[in-house]
C-alpha cells in the first residue's frame, strides 16, 4: 500500500529521506527481530505496520472548499485514493472516516448539532486524528515492552535508569525546551538536596568536625514554573479561553511576573520572555505555546476507530465513559507533564540515586579537543564542582560501629576479647592499622577517600592466608582420591581400547585392499572409454580439417594459376609495346640523322659543283641518291603499316583474353559471395547462446479471482437493492400508521437516496476499475508472450468506451475498436502491479550491482578486459540495446567519467582505455547500423568520423585489425557475437563511449608529451665541455664516461617510453592503439628537434650533430626492443631530423653537389640549400 517515501506529506518535510551509513532494509529486519524478542507476534506486527501506513495515507488527504459556507470536501482523486486506502488499512467505513474529518458534532442539552469544517479546520482534524492514532500506538508498544520485561509489581526493590536531555538553550526555544529545562531544574534540586543538604545534615547529626559550604538553591525558579499562578498555570488558563492568543498570553506573563527576579522581559519583542535558570538565561518564544499545550480527544475519531473491524485498532481506542464521549475534552500537556514529573521525583526520593554527568568537550564534535571554558561552565552548571569540593573535604565512606567491627574484626581479633563496646573496638582497630584523619561520630565511623580500600586490602590478605591453608589440605585429599580412581580406570580402558584399535586397523586394511582393486578396474574402464571417445572425435576432426585445408589449397592454387596467366599476358603485352615504341624511335632517329648527313654532303657537293666539269657528275650522283632515299622511305612506310596492323591484331587478342579472365574472376567472386551468404544464414539459423525464459503469467487464477470479485459486487448490489425496496415498504406502512413520524420517514428517504448514490458509485467504481484493468491488460499483452491466451478468456459484462491503444509493428500507435475486458477491483489491480514493480526493483538492483562491480579494478583474465566483457554480457542479457528508454548507459558513462578524473594516473587511464576500446569494438560488431533510425545522418557521420580518428587502422581494414583482436582477446571469439537491432539509447551510448575513448587516448598522449618536452630541450645541444671528447671518440675510460653523461637525457626519454609501453602492455591495450600513441609521440619529437635546429643557429654544428645522432641511435634501439607490433612506423616519423643530422655530420661538404645532397642525403626534406 506504500509508495516512495518522498510522496508522503508526513515524511518529505525535512527533505532527508536517506541517511548515509544507514541501511533501511537492515534496520527494518532488526526491528522485526526486536519485536519477536519482546513478544509481539506476527499478527500484531502486521497490524502495527498497517496502522503506520494508514497514518501516512491520512497525511496525504487534502481538502477543498465546499459548496456551502465554511464547508470542505475531498480535494481530488488522489486524496480520495488515500482516504480509501486509509479506511481499508484501519478496516473502518470510508464514509464515516470522511464524515469524521470534515464535520464536528456539538452536544447541547436540547439536541446534537452537526457543524461542517472549513478546509483549514479539516486539515487540523486530519492531523489530530493521525497524532492520536500514532500516540495510542506508541503507548501500546511501550506497555507491551514493559510487560515483556517482566517487572514484579509487588517487588519492594527496583533498579531504574533515568536518561534525560541536558539543559537546552537554542536560538528559538519553544514549549519543549521549557519542559526539558523544567525537568533539569527539578533534578538539580534533587541533586542539591542529596549531595549538599543530606551530607551536611548527617555530619551535623553525628557531631563531627565539619565546615559548612554554601550552595545555590533553585527553588525560586521551580516556584516560577510550577507553583499555583506560575507559568504552567497561566498557560492552562489561557488555553481554556477560546479567544486567547500568544500575545495575550505573553502580556499576562509580563504583568504577573514583572517583579520576579527569575523572569525577564526582552526589550525588542512582544511575545518573548526570559527565564533565569540555574545554568543560565534562556529566552523562550511564546508563539506556539497555546497550540502545543492543547491535547483534544475528538469523540467522532474515538467512535470511528472503536467501531473498526480490526481488533488491534479497536483495542487502541477502547470505549470512553459517557461524559467524555459526548464532547471534546480539553487536556493540558503542561499539567500532565508536571504531574508525571512529580511522580518521578517521588520515585527518586524513595531510592538511593547515583548520578552520571555527561560533558561535551567541544562544539566542533571532533575528538581530542577540549574547550576549557565550555567544559568548566558545564561542570559548574551541573553542580559537579560543588560535589567535588564536598567529597574532597568530607568523608565519602561511612559505616556503623557494628558493620565496621563485623567486617574488619579479623584484623585484630585479640582486641575484641573482653570488650563489648563497638565504638571502643573501632577505635582500637583504626589505631592498630595506623590510619589518620578519620572521624568517629555517635553511631558511625567516617573514613577519608582511599582508607576503606586500604582496610579491605589488609582484610583480604588475612582471609587469603587462612583460605590457602584450607585449600591446601582439601586439594591433597581430593587429588589422592582421584589419582587412585583414575589409575584403576585407565588400566581397564587401555586394554579395551587396544583391542578395539587392532580390530579397526584390520578392518581398515581389508577395506583399503578391496577399494584399491575396485579403483584399478574402474579407472581402467574409464580410461578406455575416454580414449575411444577421444580417438573417434580426433578422427572426425582431422577429416574435416583436412578437407577444409584441401579446399582452401585448391582455391589458392586456382587463383594463383589465373593470376600467373594474367601476369604473363600483361608482361608480354607490355614488353611488346615497349619494343615497338623503341623500334619506331630508332627509325625516326636514323632518318633524322641521315637527313642531317645528306644536307651536309649536299653543301659539300654544291661547293664542289662550282668547279667546272664536276657539276654534271655530282648532279647525277645526287639524283641517284635521292631516288634511293625515296625508295627506302616508301619501304619504311610499308613496314610501319604492317607493324601497326600486327600490333592491332595482337591487342585485340589480348583484350579477348583479358575479358575471359575477368569473367572467370567475377564467377569466382560470385561463388565466394554465395559461400559467405550461406555461412551467414547458417550462423543466423543456429540457436542463440543465451535463451531468455519467457515470464509466465498465471492468468487463469487472476481471471477466476476477478470473476469471483465481480460476483461479490453483484451480490452486494442486489442486497442493497433489496434493502432499498424493504425500506420503501416500511416507509409506506409507517406513513399509514402515524402521520407524526413524517420526519423519520424523510430521514429514511434520505437513507434510500444515499444507498442509491452508493450503488451508483459502486457501479462507477466498477467501471473505473474496468478501464484500469483494460489499460493494464493491454500493457501485459504488449510485453507478455501469452497475449493470444488472454484473448481467449471470457469477457466481462461491463463495456469500456475508451479506445484501446495497440502498438503497431513499426512503432506507431493505433487505436482499436471498443472491447470488453475483464473487470478488476482495487486489490487485484494492486496484486497485478506488484510483479512489475518487483521486476523493476530487481533490474535496478542488478544495475546497482553492475555499477558497483565495474567501479572496482577487476583486472584481466587471459588478456581479456573483464569489466568490458561483464558490461557487454549484462547489457546483452538484459536486452538494453533494444529498449527505447533506459538509464544504465548513463550510469556506465558516469562511472567511467568519475574513474578518469585523475589525469596523472597512467595505470588507471590505461586500464580504462583497454576496457573502453574492448567494449567499443564489441558494440561495433554487435549493433546493427541499419536500425539507427533515431539518429540523424549528420550525427551518424560525425560518430563514424570521430571513431575513425582513433581507429583508423580498423576502419581501413577491419579484417586485419578488429577481427584478430576480437578473436584472440574477447569472450568466445566472433562466433558468440550476434547482431542486435539497436535503438537510439544504444547508439548514443556508443557515441559517448567513442568520445570517452578519444579523451582517455588524448590524456595518455598528453601526459607522455609533458614528461618528454623538458628533456627535448636538453637533447638538442651537447654541453660545450664534452664536445671534444664526443668528437674524438672513446679513446679512454674517461671519454666513455663522458659519452654516457651526454646521452643521459636520451636515456631518460627511452626510460619514459619503456615505462609507458610496459603500463600499456600490462593493461592489455590493443597493439594498434599503442603503435598509434608512439607514432604520434615520435612525430612530436621529430617536429620539436627539427624546429630547434632551424631556429637555433648554434646547434647546427658537426659536434652537435654527432650528439643528436647518438640520441637517435638510442631511439632506434628502443624501436627494435618494442618490436614493430607496438612501435609501428615510429622510426619513420623521425625521417626529417635523421636527414638533417646526417647532413650535419657528412665529411667534405664542399665537395658535395646540390643534386647529391638533395637526392641522396635529404630526399624527403623540402627546404632549400643556399
Amino acid at each position: 500500500k506504500l509508495a516512495d517515501a518522498r510522496s508522503f506529506h508526513y515524511l518529505n518535510q525535512s527533505s532527508c529521506i536517506e541517511v548515509e551509513g544507514i541501511n533501511d532494509a537492515e534496520e527494518y529486519l532488526a526491528t522485526r527481530r526486536a519485536m519477536d524478542i519482546v513478544g509481539i507476534n506476527e499478527e500484531e506486527q502486521e497490524a502495527i505496520f498497517r496502522v503506520v501506513a494508514a497514518v501516512l495515507h491520512i497525511g496525504n488527504i487534502n481538502f477543498a472548499k465546499g459548496k456551502e459556507v465554511d464547508s470542505s470536501v475531498i480535494q481530488d482523486d488522489n486524496s480520495r485514493f488515500h482516504l480509501n486506502t486509509a479506511s481499508e488499512l484501519l478496516e473502518c467505513d470510508c464514509n464515516n472516516l470522511e464524515k469524521a474529518l470534515i464535520t464536528r458534532e456539538i452536544v447541547t442539552p436540547e439536541e446534537i448539532i452537526t457543524r461542517t469544517l472549513d478546509p483549514e479546520s479539516a486539515l487540523a482534524s486530519r492531523d489530530a486524528l493521525a497524532k492520536t492514532i500514532y500516540s495510542r500506538l506508541f503507548d501500546w508498544i511501550v506497555e507491551k515492552i514493559n510487560v515483556s520485561i517482566g517487572q514484579d509489581p509487588n517487588s519492594k526493590q527496583l533498579i531504574g535508569v533515568l536518561d534525560i536531555y541536558g539543559f537546552e538553550s537554542f536560538k528559538i526555544n519553544s514549549f519543549e525546551q521549557l519542559c526539558i529545562n523544567y525537568t533539569n531544574e527539578k533534578l538539580q534540586q534533587h541533586f542539591n538536596q542529596h549531595v549538599f543538604k543530606m551530607e551536611q545534615e548527617e555530619y551535623t547529626r553525628e557531631e563531627i568536625n565539619w565546615s559548612y559550604i554554601e550552595f545555590v538553591d533553585n527553588q525560586d525558579v521551580l516556584d516560577l514554573i510550577e507553583k499555583k499562578g506560575g507559568l504552567i498555570a497561566l498557560l492552562d488558563e489561557a488555553c481554556m479561553f477560546p479567544r486567547s492568543t500568544h500575545e495575550t498570553f505573553a502580556q499576562k506573563l509580563y504583568t504577573t511576573f514583572k517583579n520576579n527576579k527569575r523572569f525577564v522581559k526582552p526589550k525588542l519583542s512582544r511575545t518573548d520572555f526570559t527565564v533565569v535558570h540555574y545554568a543560565g538565561d534562556v529566552t523562550y518564544q511564546a508563539d506556539h505555546f497555546l497550540d502545543k499545550n492543547k491535547d483534544y480527544v475528538v469523540a467522532e475519531h474515538q467512535d470511528l476507530l472503536n467501531a473498526s473491524s480490526c481488533p488491534f485498532v479497536a483495542s487502541l481506542f477502547p470505549t470512553l465513559p459517557e461524559e467524555s464521549s459526548k464532547s471534546s475534552k480539553f487536556s493540558s500537556i503542561g499539567s500532565r507533564f508536571k504531574l508525571q514529573l512529580q511522580s518521578l521525583m517521588e520515585t527518586l526520593s524513595s531510592t538511593e540515586p547515583h548520578y552520571i554527568r555527561c560533558v561535551k568537550p567541544n562544539n566542533l564534535l571532533k575528538p581530542a579537543i577540549f574547550e576549557n571554558t565550555n567544559v568548566i561552565q558545564q561542570l559548574r552548571c551541573g553542580g559537579v564542582l560543588e560535589a567535588i569540593r564536598i567529597s574532597c573535604a568530607g568523608y565519602p565512606t561511612r559505616k556503623t560501629f557494628y558493620e565496621f567491627v563485623n567486617r574488619f574484626g579479623v584484623l585484630g581479633p585479640e582486641l575484641l576479647e573482653g570488650s563489648n563496646d563497638d565504638k571502643i573496638a573501632c577505635q582500637k582497630i583504626l589505631e592498630k592499622m595506623k590510619l589518620e584523619n578519620y572521624q568517629i561520630g555517635k553511631t558511625k565511623v567516617f573514613l577519608r577517600a582511599g582508607q576503606m580500600a586500604d582496610l579491605d586490602a589488609r582484610r583480604a590478605e588475612v582471609l587469603g592466608k587462612a583460605a590457602r591453608i584450607i585449600q591446601r589440605l582439601m586439594r591433597t585429599y581430593i587429588a589422592r582420591k582421584q589419582f587412585v580412581l583414575v589409575r584403576r580406570s585407565t588400566t581397564h580402558l587401555q586394554s579395551f581400547v587396544r583391542g578395539t584399535l587392532v580390530r579397526n586397523l584390520y578392518e581398515c586394511m581389508r577395506r583399503e585392499a578391496a577399494a584399491v582393486k575396485i579403483q584399478k578396474n574402474v579407472r581402467r574402464h574409464k580410461a578406455r572409454e575416454s580414449y575411444l571417445l577421444l580417438q573417434a572425435a580426433t578422427v572426425t576432426l582431422q577429416t574435416g580439417l583436412r578437407a577444409m585445408s584441401a579446399r582452401k589449397e585448391f582455391r589458392f592454387r586456382k587463383e594463383t594459376k589465373a593470376a600467373v596467366h594474367i601476369q604473363a599476358r600483361w608482361r608480354c603485352h607490355r614488353d611488346y609495346s615497349h619494343y615497338k615504341n623503341m623500334q619506331r624511335a630508332v627509325l625516326t632517329y636514323q632518318c633524322a640523322w641521315r637527313q642531317r648527313l645528306a644536307r651536309r654532303e649536299l653543301r659539300n657537293l654544291k661547293m664542289a659543283a662550282r668547279e667546272t666539269g664536276a657539276l654534271k657528275e655530282a648532279k647525277d650522283k645526287l639524283e641517284k641518291r635521292v631516288e634511293e632515299l625515296t625508295w627506302r622511305l616508301g619501304l619504311e612506310k610499308r613496314l610501319r603499316t604492317d607493324l601497326e596492323e600486327a600490333k592491332a591484331q595482337e591487342i585485340a587478342k589480348l583484350q579477348e583474353t583479358l575479358h575471359d579472365l575477368q569473367l572467370q574472376v567475377e564467377e569466382a567472386k560470385t561463388m565466394a559471395t554465395k559461400e559467405r551468404e550461406a555461412a551467414r544464414k547458417a550462423i543466423e539459423e543456429a540457436p542463440p547462446v543465451i535463451k531468455e525464459t519467457p515470464v509466465l503469467v498465471e492468468d487463469t487464477e487472476k481471471v477466476n479471482s476477478l470473476t469471483a470479485e465481480v460476483d461479490q459486487l453483484k451480490a452486494l448490489l442486489q442486497t442493497e437493492r433489496q434493502a432499498t425496496e424493504t425500506a420503501k415498504k416500511e416507509h409506506a406502512e409507517a406513513e399509514r400508521r402515524n402521520e407524526e413520524l413524517m420526519k423519520k420517514f424523510e430521514g429514511a428517504e434520505k437513507k434510500i437516496e444515499q444507498l442509491q448514490d452508493t450503488a451508483q458509485r459502486l457501479e462507477e467504481k466498477a467501471t473505473n476499475m474496468e478501464s484500469e484493468n483494460k489499460v493494464l491488460r493491454q500493457q501485459a499483452v504488449a510485453i507478455s508472450p501469452t497475449a493470444k491466451a488472454l484473448a481467449a478468456y471470457p469477457k466481462s459484462p461491463f463495456q469500456l468506451r475508451t479506445p484501446e491503444i495497440v502498438n503497431a509493428p513499426n512503432g506507431e500507435v493505433k487505436s482499436s475498436p471498443d472491447v470488453t475486458p475483464i473487470s478488476l477491483n482495487l486489490k487485484e489491480l494492486e496484486a497485478e502491479e506488484k510483479p512489475q514493480k518487483s521486476l523493476n526493483e530487481k533490474q535496478q538492483e542488478n544495475q546497482d550491482l553492475l555499477i558497483k562491480c565495474v567501479s572496482q579494478d577487476l583486472g584481466f583474465s587471459s588478456g581479456r578486459a573483464i569489466a568490458a566483457c561483464v558490461i557487454y554480457r549484462c547489457l546483452l542479457h538484459w536486452r538494453s540495446f533494444e529498449v527505447e528508454r533506459t538509464g544504465v548507459f548513463d550510469r556506465i558513462i558516469q562511472t567511467i567519467g568519475s574513474a578518469i578524473e585523475v589525469q596523472d594516473n597512467n595505470d588507471k587511464l590505461a586500464y580504462w582505455l583497454s576496457n573502453s576500446s574492448t567494449l567499443l569494438l564489441l558494440l561495433q560488431r554487435t549493433l546493427k547500423t541499419t536500425g539507427a533510425a533515431g539518429l540523424t545522418p549528420q550525427r551518424r557521420r560525425s560518430t563514424a568520423a570521430s571513431f575513425g580518428r582513433v581507429f583508423s587502422g580498423i576502419r581501413a581494414s577491419p579484417q586485419s585489425a578488429a577481427r584478430p583482436f576480437l578473436g584472440s582477446r574477447l569472450i568466445g571469439g566472433l562466433g558468440d557475437l550476434r547482431q542486435v537491432e539497436a535503438k537510439y539509447p544504444a547508439l548514443l551510448f556508443k557515441q559517448q563511449l567513442t568520445a570517452f575513448l578519444e579523451k582517455i587516448y588524448g590524456m595518455i598522449r598528453d601526459n607522455l608529451k609533458k614528461e618528454i618536452s623538458p628533456l627535448l630541450g636538453l637533447c638538442i645541444q651537447a654541453p660545450r665541455t664534452s664536445r671534444a671528447s664526443l668528437i674524438k671518440g672513446s679513446r679512454s675510460q674517461a671519454n666513455a664516461l663522458a659519452q654516457q653523461t651526454l646521452i643521459a637525457h636520451w636515456q631518460s626519454i627511452v626510460k619514459i617510453l619503456t615505462n609507458y609501453l610496459n603500463v600499456l602492455k600490462a593493461n592489455y591495450v590493443p597493439s594498434f592503439l599503442i603503435s598509434k600513441v608512439f607514432t604520434q609521440i615520435f612525430s612530436f619529437i621529430n617536429v620539436q628537434l627539427f624546429n630547434s635546429l632551424l631556429l637555433r643557429r648554434e646547434c647546427c654544428s658537426f659536434s652537435n650533430g654527432e650528439y643528436v645522432k647518438a640520441g637517435l641511435a638510442e631511439l632506434e634501439q628502443w624501436c627494435i626492443y618494442a618490436t614493430e607490433e607496438y612501435a609501428g612506423s615510429s622510426w619513420e616519423e623521425l625521417k626529417h631530423i635523421r636527414q638533417a643530422v646526417g647532413f650535419l655530420v657528412i665529411h667534405q661538404k664542399p665537395k658535395k653537389t646540390l643534386k647529391e645532397i638533395t637526392n641522396d642525403l635529404c630526399p624527403v626534406s623540402d627546404f632549400e640549400f643556399t
